[in-house]
């Protein structure tokens, strides 16, 4: 079978591997759709996240969809959870299985789904109805985050909800702001086609981050009262400090978003006098049961976020492609 393996920083191989064998407890899955995320691009040009670094050829990949091959299920389209907890620990039996310190996440540290075939736990593996194209269920774990950071921010009917980084992520969290009754949902993102996207996906108030008097017309967009609830979505110390100017006083700033190194600084003043909840997001919760019924029930809009589509031998150029923020979701098909 085919294989995508990093082997450095932006270099990516594709070779020939054996098919893997399914053990105990595990279904063999035909990847058919692979979403390169974020945290894939931090891999590829930095050789690692935070303290987690390249030390052996990886195959990334954590967003992925694909149909079993063999056994009761076979010929079934699913949707891959990436995340393998113990199930034992104490944050694993309180529900909190993202939290789980002995995790393996596929992309990070166990290979994930840039190949063409995949034995993964059969429990993690979510049927997903004919409606839903490939990209659809490899995108329902972007919005699984978003969902997740959500769930985090809970912002009420009504509420005023800024969201700050308008990449994928953003952009799902821009339409669960809307489906949950927001009055007012103000974008900021820095590229003007990802700006287009948050108007046509329901953003109310788009603002370029990047132009004189930010801090003005995101204040003038939020009211004098400001945001309910501000989710940062972007990474950078920047998109944080905005996050914390749009909040209101007693509001919430969610951080959703993963910084080049590994540090994150804000106007602590400013978070302090209003004194703001601060939330970090991590991966996501049991989220796929939602989020494919989201997307059945045409409440979110996966597919217009999904740009631009890649054969796996050119799988060094969508990651290319995706490092220079071109287009909005990036898919690699390893059966094309």
């Amino acid at each position: 079978m085919r294989v995508a393996r990093l082997h450095g920083v932006g270099d990516v191989r594709v070779t020939d591997e054996s098919q893997p064998v399914p053990a105990t407890g595990e279904s063999l899955v035909r990847v058919t759709a692979v979403g390169l995320c974020g945290s894939d691009l931090h891999w590829f040009t930095d050789g690692g996240i935070g303290d987690a670094q390249l030390t052996h050829p990886l195959v990334l990949g954590h967003e992925f969809a694909g149909v079993v091959v063999g056994g009761p299920d076979d010929g079934q389209r699913v949707a891959v959870d990436p995340a393998r907890p113990c199930g034992e620990c104490e944050q694993c039996l309180e529900g909190n299985r993202n939290l789980c310190p002995t995790v393996l996440f596929a992309g990070h540290g166990v290979d994930g789904g840039l190949r063409q075939l995949v034995a993964w736990p059969t429990a993690l593996l979510h049927r997903v109805p004919d409606a839903l194209s490939d990209a659809d269920a490899a995108m329902l774990e972007p919005l699984g985050v978003a969902l997740h950071a959500h769930d985090l921010g809970k912002p009420r009917t009504g509420a005023v909800v800024v969201v700050v980084g308008c990449g994928p992520i953003g952009l799902c969290q821009i339409q669960l702001a809307r489906s949950a009754g927001a009055r007012l949902v103000v974008a900021v993102e820095l590229l003007a086609h990802r700006r287009e996207a948050a108007l046509a996906l329901g953003a109310d108030v788009v603002l370029d981050p990047g132009s004189d008097g930010i801090l003005e017309a995101l204040h003038a967009a939020t009211g004098a009262r400001g945001a309910d609830v501000a989710f940062e979505v972007a990474g950078t110390d920047d998109a944080v400090r905005l996050a914390v100017h749009a909040a209101k006083p007693g509001g919430t700033v969610v951080l959703a978003g993963i910084p080049g190194d590994d540090s994150t600084t804000f106007p602590a003043s400013i978070a302090r006098r209003k004194g703001l909840t601060l939330k970090l997001v991590r991966r996501m919760k049991e989220m796929y049961p939602r989020t494919i019924r989201l997307v059945d029930d045409g409440r979110v809009d996966v597919t217009s976020i999904v740009s631009h589509t890649f054969a796996l031998d050119r799988a060094d150029e969508a990651f290319r492609l995706a490092s220079e923020r071109i287009g909005l979701k990036i898919i690699v098909a390893p059966g094309a």
